[in-house]
C-alpha cells in the first residue's frame, strides 16, 4: 500500500524513539522510502548512524547546514514528501507546532510545509493530561494534523496511563490510512462506540452489555476509505482499531464532552450504547450493607448526545447517524427515535437475548432514512461496517 510513497520522518526526543528503527523497517517492507530528520534531543536516544543505516539515506539534522541548503533547501525538503510523520511527538514538539515556532530544522520543516502531517505523541501521563497539551492537541487537530495514539500503559518513568507512543504497526496503519486515496480522503468522521459506566460508588457502576464491536468495526471501515476517524469509545471489551484517533471515556457526560471537542466533522456516527441515566450523587466511598436494607439511589438523566448534535443550529455535521438497540417493534421504535432525535439515519437492530447480537460477532440491522426502512440480512459485524461505511462515503461525497 505504500509502494513509492515518500515519508519524511521527524524523530523527536523521547525514550519512545527506540521504536523508530522498527518503524523505519516496517515502512520499507511496504515499499516506502524514509527520509529521516533527527532532532538534537532525538540524538540522545538513537544515533544518526543507526537511523541512516536503516533508512539507507543521509540523516538531516541541522537547519544551518549551508551545503544542504544549496542542494536541497528546507522548503523543498518539507514539500518533497507525500507525508510528514513525527514520531515520537513530544509535548515540546506539539507546542512548537501548535504555536508556529521554528527554531530548529524539524520545527521549521513543519511550519514551511503544505504536506499532510501525522504525529504519534509520546510523553509522561501528567504532561499528556496537562491543559496546555490538551489545548495544543486541539489546535493541531483543527489545523488538520493527523494523530495516532498515544496508548495507555506503563512508562519508563514508572507511571501508568495514556502517553505511550503507538506501536510501529499501529503507526504504519495510520500512515496507510492517511495516504489512502479512498472516497473519504480529507474527511473527518466522528464515531462513538462501546458502553458507558455510570458510577454508584468507587467500586460499583451501572452498565450495559455492549461490547463495542460494531462501532470498532465501523471506525476501521471508515479509516480504510481514507477518513480521519475520531473514535470516542467507552470501556469496550474489544480494542480500538489502529490508524484512528482514539479518545477513551467512561461516563456519558465524558462522552458528551469528547464529542464536543471532536466537532466540527463531516459525519458523526453514534454507535455507542450510552446510559440514559446515572446516579445523581455517586458516593465517594463504598456503600455498605446495613440493617435498613437496600440503599435509596436517586437517578438523573444523562445528556442526550445524539439529539443535541442532530439539532444543533450551527456546526451540525452534514450527516448524523444514530443507532437504536431495540427488543421489540424494532422498525416502529427506531423510526420514532429518528423523528424524535432529528438525525438523518438510524441503524436499528434487535438485541433481544434470543438474537445473540449484543456482545456477539454478527448483526442484523435496518437502515432507516428518508427513503424508508431498508432491512439488511444477518451478517458479520465487519461486513455490516463495510456496507454502512460505503453508504456514508457516498452520502458525504455527494
Amino acid at each position: 500500500m505504500l509502494a513509492n510513497k515518500r515519508i519524511l520522518l521527524i524523530i523527536g526526543g523521547g525514550i519512545a524513539a527506540f521504536k523508530v528503527p522498527d518503524l523505519i523497517r516496517r515502512l520499507q517492507d511496504r515499499g516506502a522510502s524514509v527520509t529521516p530528520v533527527l532532532t538534537r534531543a532525538g540524538e540522545e536516544f538513537v544515533t544518526p548512524l543507526t537511523v541512516s543505516a536503516l533508512a539507507g539515506q543521509k540523516v538531516y539534522r541541522d537547519l544551518f547546514d549551508l551545503t544542504e541548503e544549496s542542494e536541497m533547501g528546507h522548503i523543498q525538503l518539507s514539500r518533497s514528501a507525500d507525508l510528514i510523520v513525527v514520531a515520537p511527538a513530544t509535548a515540546d514538539m506539539m507546542a512548537k507546532m501548535a504555536n508556529g515556532l521554528a527554531n530548529d530544522l524539524a520545527s521549521t520543516l513543519l511550519l514551511a510545509t503544505d504536506t499532510p502531517v501525522l504525529i504519534a505523541p509520546a510523553m509522561n501521563v501528567r504532561m499528556w493530561d496537562h491543559p496546555a497539551t490538551r489545548r495544543n492537541l486541539a489546535q493541531l487537530v483543527a489545523d488538520g494534523v493527523g494523530v495516532i495514539g498515544p496508548n495507555e500503559g506503563g512508562m519508563a518513568c514508572g507511571e501508568f496511563g495514556p502517553g505511550r507512543m503507538s506501536e510501529p504497526l499501529e503507526i504504519v496503519a495510520a500512515i496507510e490510512a492517511k495516504l489512502a486515496d479512498g472516497p473519504l480522503k480529507g474527511r473527518r468522521v466522528l464515531v462513538t462506540s462501546g458502553p458507558t459506566h455510570e458510577p454508584i460508588d468507587p467500586v460499583r457502576y451501572i452498565a450495559n452489555r455492549s461490547s463495542g464491536a460494531q462501532g470498532t468495526a465501523l471506525a476501521a471501515a471508515l479509516r480504510d476509505l481514507g477518513a480521519h476517524v475520531v473514535f470516542v469509545t467507552g470501556p469496550a471489551s474489544v480494542p480500538p482499531p489502529s490508524g484512528v484517533e482514539v479518545v477513551r471515556v467512561e461516563t456519558a457526560r465524558e462522552m458528551s464532552e469528547a464529542v464536543d471537542a471532536a466537532l466540527p466533522c463531516d459525519a458523526a456516527v453514534f454507535a455507542a450504547a450510552v446510559a440514559d441515566w446515572r446516579v445523581a450523587s455517586a458516593s465517594d466511598r463504598k456503600l455498605k450493607k446495613t440493617r435498613d436494607g437496600m440503599p435509596n439511589l436517586e437517578f438523573a438523566e444523562n445528556p442526550d448526545i445524539l439529539a443535541r448534535v442532530s439539532q444543533m443550529t450551527g456546526g451540525r455535521p452534514p450527516l448524523v447517524v444514530g443507532f437504536a438497540a431495540e427488543t421489540d417493534d424494532v422498525i416502529a421504535h427506531a423510526t420514532a427515535k429518528r423523528a424524535r432525535k432529528g438525525c438523518d439515519w438510524i441503524v436499528a437492530n434487535d438485541v433481544s437475548p434470543a438474537t445473540g447480537i449484543m456482545g456477539g460477532s454478527e448483526n442484523a440491522v435496518v437502515l432507516i432514512s428518508d427513503e424508508g426502512a431498508e432491512e439488511w440480512p444477518r451478517m458479520g459485524k465487519a461486513e455490516v461496517a463495510t456496507r454502512l461505511a460505503a453508504r456514508i462515503a457516498a452520502a458525504v461525497a455527494s
